[in-house]
């Protein structure tokens, strides 16, 4: 499969935690490259999670989530929330220009292609991951610079 193109997205969701202090909130992003649309009556989009992750764990309890296709000139962003095993994921956003999703109060990237707020319609087991099924809620192009970024072959791509 490492010989099938992807488009490459962050997705994004807002963690509601109780702590010691009382209630926080923490930012949680995951770098995909199985994603794709669905439906488009009713708009509906579709991204894999490794079973058991973090965002597949946060997204069975939190309903609303985020999605930035990411542009070629963003593959930092992509290797940075692609890193296996980190415990937080606080400081990862600290540098990178987001706005709030005004439906799901995710971070939505800045200069990102597309960015999509979507309410989990579905979920399904499949193997060693979950498929989610996303109705879409907002849809926006904050970019309309630069080529999309790609995932071949095991490395980050540009078209041409």
């Amino acid at each position: 499969m490492s010989r099938l193109a992807a488009g490459v997205v962050l997705v994004t969701a807002r963690e509601d935690e109780l702590g010691e202090g009382g209630p926080r909130a923490e930012d949680v992003g995951m770098t995909a490259t199985a994603f794709m649309s669905v439906s488009l009556d009713p708009p509906l989009v579709l991204v894999s999670l490794r079973e058991g992750s973090r965002m597949d764990d946060l997204l069975a309890e939190q309903p609303r989530w985020g999605v930035s296709v990411l542009s070629e000139s963003q593959r930092h962003i992509a290797g940075r929330f692609a890193m296996k095993g980190r415990i937080s994921d606080r400081l990862l956003f600290e540098d990178i220009p987001y706005v709030r999703g005004t439906e799901s109060d995710a971070p939505l990237i800045g200069g990102a292609l597309a960015t999509l707020e979507c309410e989990t319609q579905q979920r399904v087991e499949a193997g060693d991951h979950t498929l989610v099924v996303g109705h879409v809620l907002t849809a926006t192009v904050p970019s309309a610079e630069g080529g999309p970024l790609l995932y071949f072959k095991g490395r980050y791509r540009q078209m041409g």
